[in-house]
């Protein structure tokens, strides 16, 4: 799992993924420069960096090397995720306490993504309805003596 990026790792592969092509050491510099003043070995160095721990690949061209991202921010951060929830001794409570911090909006983008990646999850998955939801102490009763719901073996006919 990949740990958190330092800053200016963060810095220089923010730069990578937004400009979505192989990119250089000067170029990153550059622009690096117009926020604080920083030397091109230390450039280099975060770029050696990344590319020793896999988060950008790279290719010779001419004297110098063109750098690419392994992969986007966004699987970035699912990998950041995914890493702090796993090592919660209590994961469901964790993610409890991550969905109270969000936003309204985070809110939203989160029941978007699970729409997109289960378009019928409220359809198959099991959940909470008003009878077996937490703190109803009501059984389900469906089928059970006396109820006018109809039981699997109900037919019509059968005068259930």
């Amino acid at each position: 799992m990949p740990r958190q990026l330092g800053d200016l790792e963060d810095a220089v592969m923010t730069r990578v993924w937004q400009w979505n092509r192989p990119v250089t050491v000067r170029e990153v510099l550059e622009d690096l420069q117009q926020e604080r003043s920083i030397a091109y070995t230390t450039v280099m160095t975060v770029m050696d960096n990344l590319h020793q721990k896999g988060w950008v690949r790279r290719e010779v061209d001419g004297r110098a090397y063109r750098y690419t991202a392994v992969s986007t921010r966004a699987a970035y951060s699912a990998a950041l995720m995914n890493e702090a929830w796993s090592q919660s001794d209590n994961p469901a409570a964790a993610l409890v306490a991550f969905f109270g911090m969000m936003s309204a909006g985070q809110r939203e983008a989160l029941q978007d993504a699970v729409r997109m990646v289960s378009p019928n999850l409220a359809e198959t998955a099991p959940g909470p309805t008003a009878e077996t939801a937490p703190g109803n102490a009501a059984e389900p009763t469906a089928g059970a003596a006396g109820d006018d719901v109809p039981t699997d073996d109900a037919t019509p006919e059968s005068g259930r």
